[in-house]
């Protein structure tokens, strides 16, 4: 049984991750300031430690209490077209933070360190779908961070030997997904705004596509990655393979609330228009798996909403540069858009 660190385990795909390694057998510690997370996400059996990866002196006395054998970090705020107008906040949550825990890793002796990254660091790629060999080029701030902790766990394994694994996922939804998040996560947004009887907003015309990826498909594999050698120190695309338009998407997750659906088109904001990824490398290091189609996993996301309803941890009020600001994002998180 190994000890395993989970940031961000009382948050969306940190508590799914949490869970996968605890059915595997792993003594998991979730480390967690609960920003935009949950207690009653944190799974049954998993150690909880209320705190922010920016404070120093407890990640340190965490590390060196528990010598952690192998770390996933999945704390950030990962709201990508949000993180414009809150660079001082993105780079020290997202970057900052990380490197805190890198340094422990190392100063720990860490087995090896599993950073959950994003697509955004391809940015407008002309290359689709982007492949780990697409050069990256982000164009918003989250991007940006994300890449600099991916090159800093580089030049980590390089001088101190940190072994690491990135992940690379996007678009991600399912259950436990924070959907009273007005800034982040298009599909829970969408519904969101279904149980509140209003129309989903969409910003410009709604051809931009992406490809939305089930939480419980990815979950297992970042779980299982610590047992695959062949991991070590590499990067993986992770997630669905077929991209939707915004509208297509639109439709599938009215169909899988049970309502007619209803739009309210926008201004466009600044964002990438076309985004999705190969995963032939995932699939030929941890093996082809079936995967949930769109409509299987929005339907296995709203039953679970309906259930729970929308939550919201904390309403994010630190917006530090309000010029070009998205008007629809001045409403409060109730009429998220």
């Amino acid at each position: 049984m190994s000890t395993i660190l989970v940031t961000g385990g009382a948050g969306f795909i940190g508590s799914h991750v949490a869970d996968a390694l605890l059915q595997r057998g792993h003594r998991v510690i979730v480390l967690d300031d609960l920003s935009g997370g949950f207690t009653d996400n944190v799974p049954a059996g998993a150690t909880f430690v209320q705190g922010s990866i920016n404070d120093v002196q407890l990640v340190d006395a965490l590390f060196h209490r528990e010598r952690f054998d192998y770390v996933y970090h999945l704390a950030a705020y990962a709201a990508e077209g949000l993180s414009y107008f809150i660079k001082r906040f993105n780079y020290q949550n997202n970057l900052i933070g990380s490197v805190n825990l890198i340094n422990a890793a190392v100063n720990t002796g860490v087995k090896c360190f599993v950073f959950t990254s994003s697509i955004a660091v391809y940015g407008a790629s002309p290359e689709l779908p982007m492949t780990e060999e697409t050069p990256p080029h982000p164009e918003d701030p989250y991007g940006v961070a994300k890449l600099a902790v991916e090159q800093d766990l580089k030049v980590s394994k390089d001088m101190f030997d940190l072994n690491y694994i990135i992940f690379r996922p996007h678009n991600v939804y399912g259950e436990k997904q924070n959907i009273g998040d007005k800034y982040r996560n298009v599909v829970g947004i969408f519904m969101n705004q279904i149980l509140q009887g209003k129309p989903m907003t969409v910003f410009g015309d709604g051809t931009q596509t992406r490809a939305f990826s089930y939480i419980g498909d990815m979950a297992p594999i970042m779980a299982d990655a610590i047992q695959v050698p062949e991991a070590y120190n590499q990067v993986f695309n992770i997630g669905a393979d077929r991209p939707y338009t915004i509208n297509e998407l639109v439709e599938h997750v009215a169909q899988a609330m049970g309502v007619a659906p209803q739009v309210t088109y926008l201004p466009a904001r600044n964002e990438v228009l076309n985004a999705f990824s190969s995963h032939e490398k995932v699939d030929r290091i941890f093996g082809q798996r079936p995967l949930h189609t769109l409509d299987e996993g929005l339907h296995r996301m709203a039953d679970w909403v309906k259930t729970h309803g929308a939550r919201q941890s904390q309403e994010f009020d630190r917006i530090e540069v309000s010029k070009n600001f998205p008007k629809a994002w001045l409403q409060p998180a109730s009429a998220s858009s």
